[in-house]
């Protein structure tokens, strides 16, 4: 499983000096992966406690960044500990869910990155 902490990485500085930025993913270090991908959708989402996302799948290349609360992420056969400043990178077809720890949400901005011939994905089932 990739998860990056943005506890783990030092700032640099961009834009001509005027503001730090702290890469997760470095431009360009995805390309050949998701070649010929396309950004799919970008969101937010919160899973309330004792509660977890559904175990799903879906054709894409998906990003979950932790904003607040702790969970467990699943993906394929692998769990892991999740919390703010984490980044969780989710491979295509990779089946995975998060489940809340304790009596807080966890708050999570989501995007995803379409493969390259998929089609249409009904999110309200996968």
């Amino acid at each position: 499983m990739d998860v990056r902490s943005i506890a783990e990485v030092e700032p640099e500085v961009e834009h001509n000096g005027t503001v730090p930025v702290w890469w997760m993913i470095r431009p360009r270090e995805m390309k050949d992966l998701t070649d010929g991908g396309y950004l799919e959708l970008a969101n937010e989402f919160e899973v309330a406690p004792g509660a977890a996302v559904f175990p799903h799948t879906h054709p894409t290349h998906e990003f979950y960044f932790v904003m607040r609360g702790t969970g467990t992420m699943v993906v394929s056969d692998e769990r892991r500990g999740i919390g703010p400043g984490d980044l969780v990178y989710i491979p295509p077809d990779a089946v995975h869910s998060l489940e809340t720890i304790g009596d807080d949400p966890i708050h999570c901005f989501c995007f995803a990155v379409g493969t390259k011939d998929a089609g249409v994905i009904d999110y309200t089932t996968h």
